[in-house]
């Protein structure tokens, strides 16, 4: 137990540089945006590849909430300065669902497709963040019934779709994580007062139809 605190405190305590640039974002999601954020739990400085929280086999290093917990995002400014002050290389972490757009995500080869044939259909479609290894298509709130519903109505939903939806997270861009950097694939409007999303039921129907129609609807990754 000693070990694991003494870990959290090394973590907790690092100082880095690319603090302007994240407190930045974090400030304009919370602030500009009012979407609640809260940092991540940095990549173990020992060793880049794995996550700087306590778990050996945590499934998405580097890219999570781990102290403050996810019930803590906000909007407020002062607290996020501060939790980038004392944590400038920090992660931008939001808090998907109720105030904040939620996401369907999916590996990044069949996203790059998926998107290619969203666009050839013409289909609007909002801020799309890219990590090297998924895509999350931000959507506007929806609700675990909502959701239950629309894919019941399904004959297949593709393995590979993840939802991230009330109560769920998401690395926003320009964050660095132990899988790699975090990007706008589509970035939101410069000086939008809140980025446009579109609903979840138009976004899910087109990229099941983009998958199956393109054959990428591979197990989950």
């Amino acid at each position: 137990m000693r070990e694991i605190l003494g870990r959290r405190r090394r973590l907790l305590s690092r100082r880095g540089d690319g603090g302007p640039e994240l407190m930045g974002a974090a400030l304009t999601c919370a602030t500009q945006w009012q979407w609640p954020v809260l940092p991540g739990v940095a990549a173990d400085p020992e060793g880049r590849s794995r996550c700087g929280c306590p778990d050996p086999e945590c499934t998405v290093p580097g890219a999570h909430p781990f102290d403050p917990g996810l019930l803590a995002a906000t909007t407020d400014a002062r607290m996020v300065r501060w939790w980038w002050s004392n944590r400038p290389t920090a992660p931008v972490i939001l808090a998907t669902g109720g105030r904040a757009p939620c996401a369907v995500s999916l590996p990044a080869l069949p996203a790059a497709r998926a998107l290619a044939a969203l666009d050839h259909r013409g289909m609007r479609l909002g801020p799309v963040v890219a990590a090297p290894d998924r895509w999350a298509i931000l959507v506007r709130p929806y609700s675990m019934e909502q959701l239950g519903e629309l894919l019941y109505a399904k004959d297949f939903v593709p393995g590979s779709l993840r939802f991230h939806g009330e109560g769920g997270y998401l690395a926003l861009p320009p964050s660095e994580t132990a899988q790699g950097g975090i990007r706008w694939e589509r970035a939101p409007l410069p000086g939008s007062a809140s980025p446009w999303v579109p609903g979840v039921e138009a976004v899910v129907d087109a990229v099941v139809e983009a998958l199956t129609r393109t054959g990428v609807s591979a197990p989950e990754m």
